[in-house]
């Protein structure tokens, strides 16, 4: 008899796919806003996948969840209040939660099915949903901006894919809500794809954000199961610059992936990420 391997394919383009050997499938759900899978995998530990996407694994979660949060948090000189749209594994909460400045972390994700799953399966990441300080709302994270104007240093955007209830997180008008839910100095970030895969998309959200926020800057991460394995992050700022902080504003905590050191370097694009944003081709 032979001997059977499960393999698991995410198709991330019509092209283009990953596939990676698991042992099984752990949880499955239908929320009302999508499908949700917990896949036990061989190189990546538990798996978490929505819609056929794959949000965020045991093994390489930390780079996506302190790449999208320390950036900004280093950036701002006193974050108190801070708002992660989206992010029901809690990784960004967790990396927020880090700073001693920080008195609220609201959490607003759409699909309590998310934060459920996540806390019984990826209980690492999930952490720091328990602290006293995290706002935890089950709730429309587009709705909640309109309805908190004024109110945030930080808002981190932690979306899936621009398909589904996530379409309105890559349009104009939220980045214009965002302007309005934060303080005079707020800054925001959002994770915008792949360079590789989604260059209309990163162009339009660049030039979006640009005309809404006075200080508009992309960088990069290297995520090994995102599509392309190359991810882009884009931060709007109402005041303060990414390159200009001083180095020695910039907080050090124990993580795996960011550092202070690289900070500014991480804003040294790939010629043709650069190209991207300034529309520009050789």
């Amino acid at each position: 008899m032979m001997d059977m391997e499960l393999w698991y394919t995410e198709k991330q383009t019509k092209n283009h796919g990953i596939t990676t050997k698991i042992n099984k499938t752990i949880y499955h759900d239908q929320s009302e806003f999508q499908t949700l899978d917990v896949i036990e995998t061989e190189e990546f530990g538990n798996m978490l996948v929505l819609d056929g996407m794959v949000m965020t694994t045991d093994r390489d979660e930390f780079v996506y969840h302190e790449m999208i949060t320390h950036v900004a948090m280093n950036t701002h000189p006193n974050p108190q209040h801070v708002l992660v749209v989206g992010g029901g594994d809690g990784g960004a909460i967790r990396e927020v939660l880090r700073y001693p400045t920080v008195t609220q972390a609201v959490l607003a994700e759409i699909d309590g099915k998310v934060i459920e799953a996540s806390k019984e399966y990826f209980p690492q990441i999930a952490s720091g949903l328990t602290d006293v300080r995290v706002d935890l709302q089950v709730a429309d994270g587009i709705k909640h901006i309109q309805e908190n104007k004024g109110k945030y240093d930080v808002i981190l955007v932690d979306s899936t894919e621009p398909v589904g209830p996530a379409v309105g997180l890559f349009q104009k008008p939220f980045y214009e809500g965002i302007y309005e839910a934060l303080k005079e100095d707020g800054i925001m970030v959002a994770q915008t794809e792949s360079p590789w895969f989604n260059q209309d998309l990163i162009r339009q959200v660049f030039r979006d954000i640009s005309n809404t926020f006075p200080v508009t800057r992309l960088y990069t991460a290297s995520i090994p199961t995102y599509p392309s394995g190359l991810w882009s992050f884009t931060i709007g700022s109402k005041k303060y610059d990414p390159l200009t902080v001083a180095d020695s504003d910039l907080h050090s905590f124990d993580t795996k992936y960011y550092r202070p050191e690289m900070h500014k370097a991480l804003f040294q694009l790939p010629v043709f990420v650069q190209e991207l944003l300034t529309g520009e081709e050789k």
